[in-house]
């Protein structure tokens, strides 16, 4: 356990024990099908901005090109993002001690940015088409967006729940679930600019599409600044963790409390606590720690022990 233990009777050493991360913690591990989750997210995806794109052009839809430069977005997404999840896999050299998890925290923001810069064409796209419209072929533009609601479902679903542990994959299904929503959104504008004819309905369409994927990359990009600025990850109750320390048997102090994100699945604090000599062994007392930390979502934890004298 990479530990310097000292003798708790000692007064005057100060021990700092680093606990390890377990295979059993409560942490997000990259599971084997998150690969093959990018992979076909990728694919479906590119395929299907391709398809938009010759629909949305061909047929005066410009609620669909939308549609279609989010998915190229959410593309660029998946691919930093797969890339990223790689590159954390790799373990820890002399030169990048922690790691590469901060990668994927890279990609989530970069992530973030071309969320925002897509979102500004759409809208500004979508004001021309309102103040000058044109003809609207709707049934092949309803079909297109009705291929973009099931394809990012299905993308979407790929992942599976344990995306909501892991920011670049959680932003990754953001992405995703939102552009599902702006296919179903178009599909509905198509279907009412066919039974009325009212054309400029594409481009308020397209200009909700491209407010909708703005607020969307503003959640990511704030998520991912909270977490390259080392606050305290979203999910972890600082409180609580004070709280679950000051409650080992023998604490009667917890200080310099530090927690931040390794990556945007690995969580990892610092502390010292002092604890009155001979009132518990250290090693038991670490081993308690490590699992109360474990179940706040902290699996990476370094304590320095202190001695209290009344």
């Amino acid at each position: 356990m990479g530990a310097h233990h000292h003798s708790s009777g000692d007064p005057v050493c100060h021990p700092a024990v680093t606990i390890q991360r377990l295979p059993h913690q409560v942490q997000h591990v990259h599971s084997l099908g998150s690969a093959a989750a990018f992979r076909w997210s990728v694919l479906l995806n590119s395929g299907l901005s391709g398809l938009q794109l010759v629909i949305g052009f061909g047929f005066g839809s410009m609620a669909l090109v939308g549609d279609a430069v989010h998915n190229l977005g959410d593309v660029a997404g998946l691919l930093l993002g797969w890339g990223a999840e790689r590159l954390s896999s790799r373990p820890p050299n002399k030169f990048f001690t922690y790691g590469f998890g901060r990668s994927t925290q890279l990609a989530s923001l970069l992530n973030a940015v071309l969320i925002l810069m897509a979102a500004s064409v759409v809208f500004v796209e979508g004001l021309q088409r309102l103040l000058q419209p044109v003809t609207l072929e709707s049934g092949p533009v309803a079909w297109a967006a009705a291929a973009g609601v099931v394809v990012n479902l299905l993308s979407a679903r790929l992942f599976g729940d344990p995306h909501q542990h892991d920011l670049n994959r959680r932003a990754a299904v953001v992405h995703l679930l939102t552009d599902a929503a702006v296919s179903a959104a178009v599909l509905l504008s198509a279907l009412v600019v066919g039974l009325t004819g009212w054309n400029r309905l594409d481009g308020l369409t397209a200009m909700a599409v491209g407010l909708a994927v703005a607020w969307s990359g503003w959640q990511i990009l704030r998520e991912a600044l909270i977490v390259a600025l080392d606050a305290v990850p979203p999910g972890v109750n600082l409180e609580a963790v004070s709280l679950a320390l000051n409650g080992l048997p023998g604490v009667v102090e917890v200080h310099h409390l530090h927690v931040w994100a390794m990556s945007t699945s690995q969580n990892a604090l610092t502390v010292h606590l002092r604890r009155r000599l001979g009132s518990t062994d250290d090693m038991q007392l670490l081993h308690e720690a490590k699992h109360r930390l474990a179940e706040l979502g902290i699996a990476h934890s370094t304590l320095q022990l202190e001695p209290f004298v009344d």
